[in-house]
């Protein structure tokens, strides 16, 4: 593990170098704020596009390669039963702690906002207005599994990947062997490009920590604080009742396990991506002695239905714009509003800014002003990266689960 230590190392001094730079910059050159975040943000950029490069591929090999090996056609629909009724589960009390919490804490009633613009939170109304039932059947099936490889769309190369893992399962080791020894290949050598890419994470996270320090300031927090204290308390009740619930299956395991991920849980909190994470969290868990069909299997699909923090974000956000412009809601309406998020949110794994798209919707279906989406734009980059660090240390917990009920969680993974 000393590779991994100095990589989780080399992001804290980043982590750090970019909040003083980005201070700096703004408190001494103001004038060039703009254009210096505009620069030191490709740091980032170019960390997220290199990831997002082998994402589909990795996907799609490891997929594939897990359900053909399982060959058991009841083994899949066991395993895959698991872990579509821990992501409800896991989704519920997300959206349920959202809820409880926003309408205890309330700080709509207390935070006093600046107004904002409504004409920067445009393009996500835009977004918005045509979410129907059938954009999200067609975000699901991929209309050509080539477009889902160039756009990235992780939830339609899910969708096909199944189908094509378990047409190789039942089309005998004759013909499926060699296509899955392939595929197999392909994947491991993804994997080792994954080592190469995370040392280029430090810089990613100096980037994108720098440029939103440089344009915003520490003002922001100042401002916020009210909100984003409320927000990641939230966060903490949530990542307590996920360690709980870790704990009572895994056991003392658990402690391992979060040593593990720590370094993905910093990368996606400080580049506000779990997609950023997804290859090396691939490696962790299989090395944590999780089966790697499992993983192969459960973390692709967690990717598009277990996304705890941002569904907790949802309701939190959702209230707390309701609040804001004094629109009282019942129970009913808000338990309603919580089973739509529930249903709407599992269509739109792998979009841009998802989680405020699908809170711009649900304001609309509910009489809340869309526009009060514009107040919390601000700061959604530092809600984002508690939301996505959460997302990683969900999904990591799933997978673990489900590898202990299947009897498939080695004692003893690769070395510390």
């Amino acid at each position: 593990m000393k590779g991994q230590n100095k990589l989780f190392i080399a992001i804290i001094i980043a982590l750090v170098i970019g909040v003083g730079i980005g201070g700096f910059v703004h408190t001494q050159y103001p004038e060039s704020a703009e254009p210096f975040s505009k620069n030191i943000k490709l740091l980032g950029t170019v960390f997220i596009r290199l990831v997002q490069m082998i994402i589909a591929p990795l996907v799609f090999t490891t997929l594939v390669v897990g359900i053909a090996k399982m060959s058991d056609i009841k083994m899949i629909g066991r395993v895959g039963t698991k872990a579509m009724l821990w992501f409800i589960s896991a989704s519920l009390v997300s959206l349920f702690i959202g809820l409880i919490l926003v309408n205890w804490l309330e700080p709509g009633h207390i935070t006093k906002l600046p107004i904002q613009d409504a004409a920067s939170a445009e393009e996500l109304l835009k977004s918005s207005k045509g979410f129907s039932m059938e954009d999200f059947v067609k975000h699901i099936i991929p209309k050509s599994i080539f477009e889902a490889f160039a756009t990235n769309e992780v939830l339609q190369i899910v969708v096909f990947s199944i189908m094509f893992g378990i047409a190789l399962a039942n089309l005998g080791e004759e013909y499926s062997q060699p296509v899955i020894k392939l595929f197999d290949i392909v994947a491991h050598g993804i994997l080792k490009m994954v080592g190469y890419i995370m040392w280029f994470a430090p810089l990613g996270v100096l980037g994108a920590i720098a440029a939103v320090v440089a344009t915003n300031g520490f003002e922001i927090f100042k401002v916020y604080a009210i909100y984003l204290r409320d927000f990641f308390f939230a966060l903490a009740i949530l990542w307590l009742v996920l360690l709980l619930v870790g704990y009572l299956i895994l056991g003392n395991r658990l402690f391992e396990l979060l040593k593990r991920i720590k370094a993905p849980l910093l990368i996606a909190f400080s580049t506000t991506s779990s997609e950023a994470v997804f290859p090396k969290l691939v490696e962790e868990l299989e090395r944590f002695g999780c089966n790697n069909r499992v993983v192969s299997f459960i973390l692709p699909l967690g990717y598009s239905f277990n996304l705890d923090g941002s569904m907790m974000y949802m309701t939190f956000a959702s209230i707390f714009i309701a609040q804001i412009y004094g629109i009282e809601m019942t129970v009913g309406q808000q338990i309603t509003m919580l089973l739509v998020l529930m249903l709407t949110s599992k269509g739109i794994a792998g979009v841009p800014r998802a989680s405020l798209v699908i809170i711009v919707a649900t304001c609309s279906m509910f009489g809340i002003p869309p526009e009060g989406i514009a107040l919390i734009l601000p700061i959604d980059h530092f809600c984002d990266m508690g939301r996505s660090m959460t997302n990683v240390l969900g999904n990591a917990l799933a997978t673990s689960a489900v590898s202990k009920w299947e009897g498939q969680l080695e004692n003893h993974g690769g070395n510390m």
